[in-house]
C-alpha cells in the first residue's frame, strides 16, 4: 500500500506567535515523539526526557503568566497543542494536561511569595507535576476523601493514600488535596508537596489495558510533614479550588481525546485509500465512505465544541457547563472513532502492526479519568435543572 500522509488540521489561531508555536510544538512532535511511540508504549517506558524537553522548549507552562515562567498564552491555544501532543503520543499530551492540572492551585490560589518561590522551577524549570484528589474509596465522590492533614505547630502532618495518580512515583511536586476539618466538601485543604518528601512513597505502577508507559500509581502519605508555607489557599477551601482546577482539566482531557480520534482517522483514511478488493482501493466503497465521513464529522464538532469553552474560560466568562459538555462529547468521539478505525483496517486493525487497537485502548481511559462521562452528564443536567432533590 502507498503511504498516505495525513493531511494537517487547518488550525484557526489568533496570533503569529500561536502559528510558531504549533509550528514548533510539530516539529518536536514529528522528530522526537512520534518514531517511537509505539514502541515505547508497549515496552512501557516512560519518557521523561520528552517532558524535560518541553519544559525547555517552554510548553510545560503555557496557559500561565510569564511573569513566573509560564507562556501567556490563551487556553483557546494550549488545548490545540495538547491535541497535536496527544494525536502522536497520549502519554505526553495527558501527561502535560496533568501537569498544568497540578500547577493550577498555586498559579490561581497561591501568595505572590509562594508564587515566586515555586512556579518558576514547576513551568519551566525541568520538574514534572502530579494531582492528588482521588482515594481508593472516594473517586466521583472526592468529597468524601479520608487523607487527612493535622497541624502540628507551624506544619501540617498529612496520612492517608491517594489512589490513580498519574505520574504518581515520578512526579517532582504534588499538589494534594487533604481533610483539615469536617466531613464533606467544607473541610478539605490543599498543600503543595515535594516528590521527595520523607514519608511518601509510591506502590508499584497500575497494570493498565492502555497508556502502559504512563505511571499511573497509589501514593501513600505516612506522615508527611509539610510546612505551613505549602498549604495552598485558605483552610478548608481546597474543594473549591479543586473543582476550579477540573473544569480546566476536563478540557485538557476533550483536547487530547479529539487529537487520539484525528490520529486515528488519519490511519483509517491512509488504509482505505491504499487497501486493494475487488480491484479498487476500499475508499471507494459507499458503506466505507460514509462511515469515514461520520468519524471526521465528529471530530470536527468536538474540535469546536473545547475551543467555544476554551474563548469562554479565556474572556473571563462561566464555562463548567460546557467543559463538562466537551469532555463528555470528545472522549465519547474518541471512542467511537477509534472503534471505527479498528473496523476499517479489519483484521490488520486487530494486530499491533497498526496503532489503531492502541488508539482503541487508549480511548477508553478518557472515558473515566477528569470525571466518569456519568458525572459529566450530572454536571450538565445540574445547570439545565438545577440541583437532584434528595
Amino acid at each position: 500500500m502507498p503511504d498516505r500522509a495525513p493531511q494537517l488540521v487547518d488550525r484557526q489561531l489568533p496570533t503569529e506567535e500561536s502559528r510558531d508555536l504549533i509550528a514548533l510544538v510539530r516539529e518536536i512532535v514529528q522528530r522526537e515523539i512520534a518514531p517511537g511511540a509505539s514502541a515505547e508504549e508497549e515496552a512501557g517506558h516512560f519518557p521523561r526526557e520528552i517532558f524535560t524537553l518541553l519544559s525547555e522548549s517552554g510548553l510545560l507552562g503555557l496557559p500561565y503568566d510569564s511573569e513566573f515562567g509560564g507562556g501567556d498564552q490563551p487556553y483557546e491555544v494550549y488545548l490545540q497543542v495538547l491535541e497535536e501532543l496527544a494525536a502522536a503520543r497520549l502519554t505526553v499530551g495527558l501527561g502535560v494536561s496533568v501537569h498544568s492540572l497540578a500547577c493550577h492551585a498555586l498559579a490561581g490560589y497561591g501568595t505572590k511569595e509562594q508564587r515566586t518561590a515555586h512556579l518558576p522551577a514547576m513551568l519551566g524549570g525541568g520538574l514534572l507535576g502530579a494531582y492528588c484528589l482521588s482515594e481508593p474509596s472516594s473517586g466521583s465522590d472526592a468529597a468524601s476523601l479520608r487523607t487527612k492533614a493535622v497541624r502540628d505547630g507551624d506544619d501540617w502532618v498529612i496520612t492517608g493514600t491517594k489512589a490513580w495518580i498519574t505520574h504518581g512515583g515520578y512526579a517532582d511536586f504534588y499538589t494534594v488535596l487533604a481533610r483539615t476539618g469536617v466531613e464533606g466538601a467544607r473541610g478539605i485543604t490543599a498543600f503543595l508537596v515535594p516528590g521527595d518528601a520523607e514519608g511518601l512513597n509510591a506502590a508499584a505502577p497500575e497494570k493498565k489495558m492502555g497508556m502502559k508507559g504512563s505511571p499511573t500509581a497509589q501514593l501513600n502519605f505516612d506522615g508527611v510533614r509539610v510546612p505551613g508555607s505549602r498549604r495552598l489557599g485558605e483552610e478548608g477551601q481546597g474543594f473549591a479550588i479543586a473543582l476550579s482546577a477540573l473544569d480546566s482539566g476536563r478540557l485538557g482531557i476533550a483536547a487530547c481525546a479529539v487529537g487520539v480520534a484525528q490520529a486515528a482517522l488519519d490511519e483509517a483514511v491512509a488504509y482505505a485509500t491504499g487497501r486493494e478488493q475487488f480491484g479498487r482501493p476500499i475508499a471507494d466503497f459507499q458503506g466505507l465512505r460514509f462511515m469515514l465521513a461520520d468519524m471526521a464529522t465528529r471530530i470536527e464538532a468536538g474540535r469546536a465544541l473545547y475551543l467555544a469553552a476554551a474563548r469562554l474560560r479565556d474572556a473571563g466568562r462561566p464555562f463548567s457547563r460546557q467543559a463538562a459538555m466537551a469532555k463528555l462529547f470528545c472522549t465519547d468521539t474518541a471512542m467511537q472513532v477509534t472503534v471505527d478505525a479498528v473496523q476499517v483496517l479489519g483484521g490488520y486493525g486487530y494486530t499491533v502492526d497498526f496503532p489503531v487497537e492502541r488508539y482503541m485502548r487508549e480511548a477508553k481511559v478518557l472515558q473515566i479519568v477528569e470525571g466518569t462521562n456519568q458525572i459529566q452528564r450530572m454536571v450538565i443536567a445540574r445547570h439545565l435543572a438545577g440541583p437532584e432533590s434528595h
